[in-house]
């Protein structure tokens, strides 16, 4: 019996829920369906795992933690640890980079086996009347399911100025299986993705130059925290052109040619051995069978139109993660997946909080936020108090040798409600938590601080921060 109460014949292909994609959003869906009662199956043309597990966030961290690696042991005498000449090589941390991303990948189908989630190899298209049709070597087979639920996740994106051709031009994709670092390289988009590159080939040799067209690197972030990021990039010799106007790229011989408008205006051109373009992704919404069956997509974008529990203008179909717009993120995609599936199943605990999502960078320094940068709760209006805690006020950051940066909380001065929270330096991504339960159990300002930290700990900035918004920090 499927959710809607319906009779489900007992066939291999006739299920409840049918899932197109195996990323973050749609694995997660599927299992969570098998979990409630329902007979669910998966449909993947390529790795379980989408890009997230296999050329996206799994293997990059990875890579990531390679580079941060590098780095600590260029500085290793500090800790009187002599080891003579340095020798780098990418190759091997690349490798390292695909077994990591195989492991999960393999973990993802032995949890479709765990949970009982079939997984259907092939092009998975909508075909309308709640009939998906799924292209193989050796055919077509349709399938059958009251629920179907689109997952296709997003791709890079090429510009006409900037084509990807993933031998002088990459993409972030191609990017992932250099095994030699070139002795230049020209990174353009300065997002999280851009950033995060640019430490690894930096980290493995390369000179890295930044091209962003907006007037601070991570657009979305906080400017405090941008201009902290463009300071420690700088410092490690990286070349950075904000407010710069990508005009055309010409391969050559050698390298490729980029033309630009620096944010002067002036005409400036970089010849560099290798490109990368990491201008953003678009969703993957083409041959799924949209238009058959009469899903909507959004005039700007083309991503799925849904609404706050995912589902579609037509009866049946839902769409969660990249190909359904809003933040492009893996846990974002995993939420969705979760809370649409409940939703259907009749056990939802509330739609997801776009509000509350917070943003990673796994560069070094790292950078993390959730909520409203300093600008937006302004410009809403808000009554507001800022408070900054530099990581040199906290011993666990001194003792560890990575001090620069600082948390930095916004909160509303009406109800003391932290508005947002931005922290660059040592374990943000971690300690980006704190705040996002914080805000989602609707903590004041003061609640974050009376709750006891260890010490000697990051997380004890945590706290300090929260009292720098209330004006009486204690260690600085």
């Amino acid at each position: 019996m499927n959710p809607r109460g319906t009779p489900v014949a007992d066939d291999s292909k006739e299920f409840d829920l049918i899932v197109i994609g195996s990323g973050p959003g749609g694995y997660v869906a599927a299992i969570r369906a098998s979990q409630l009662g329902m007979k669910a199956a998966c449909i993947e043309a390529d790795k379980l795992g989408g890009v997230c597990l296999n050329i996206g966030c799994i293997p990059t961290k990875s890579l990531l933690t390679s580079a941060l690696l590098v780095n600590e042991v260029k500085g290793a005498d500090k800790h009187g640890i002599s080891i003579g000449e340095l020798s780098i090589d990418m190759g091997p941390a690349q490798e390292r980079s695909r077994k990591v991303a195989n492991q999960l990948n393999r973990g993802v189908g032995m949890l479709f086996r765990k949970n009982k989630v079939t997984h259907i190899e092939g092009w998975g298209r909508l075909a309308g009347d709640g009939k998906v049709e799924v292209e193989t070597p050796d055919g077509t087979d349709t399938y059958r399911a009251d629920h179907i639920l689109v997952a296709t996740g997003s791709r890079p994106r090429s510009l006409p100025f900037l084509e990807i051709d993933g031998e002088r031009i990459w993409s972030s994709d191609h990017a992932l299986f250099v095994k030699e670092a070139p002795e230049s390289l020209a990174i353009v988009g300065a997002g999280a993705i851009g950033m995060e590159f640019a430490d690894i080939f930096e980290a493995y040799g390369s000179q890295v130059t930044i091209l962003e067209a907006m007037d601070h690197v991570l657009p979305v972030e906080d400017k405090d925290i941008s201009v902290q990021m463009a300071k420690a990039y700088r410092k490690r010799g990286m070349t950075i052109h904000t407010g710069a106007r990508l005009e055309s790229s010409e391969v050559v011989d050698d390298g490729v040619v980029l033309r630009f408008k620096d944010k002067d205006g002036k005409d400036q051109e970089l010849k560099v051995e290798r490109a990368l373009s990491a201008v953003g992704r678009i969703p993957n919404t083409e041959d799924v069978g949209l238009d058959r069956a009469g899903v909507k997509l959004t005039e700007r974008g083309n991503f799925i139109e849904v609404d706050e529990w995912l589902r579609t203008n037509v009866d049946g179909v839902y769409a969660v993660g990249d190909c359904a717009g809003g933040a492009l993120l893996a846990h974002k995609a995993s939420h969705e997946g979760i809370a649409c599936i409940e939703k259907i199943a009749g056990v939802a605990h509330g739609p997801v909080d776009h509000g509350n999502i917070p943003n990673c960078t796994y560069s070094h320094p790292e950078v993390a936020s959730v909520g409203l940068t300093e600008e937006q709760a302004r410009e809403a209006g808000h009554d507001i108090e800022v408070g900054k805690f530099p990581w040199v006020g906290n011993g666990r950051a001194l003792a560890h040798g990575d001090s620069d940066g600082f948390i930095k909380v916004i909160r509303d001065r009406k109800y003391s409600e932290i508005l947002g929270a931005h922290i660059i330096g040592p374990h943000a991504t971690e300690l980006i938590a704190e705040f996002v339960i914080g805000r989602h159990l609707e903590a004041t300002a003061e609640e974050m601080e009376k709750a006891i930290h260890p010490h000697p700990t990051l997380s004890e900035a945590v706290a300090e921060a929260a009292l720098a918004s209330l004006g009486r920090a204690i260690h600085i």
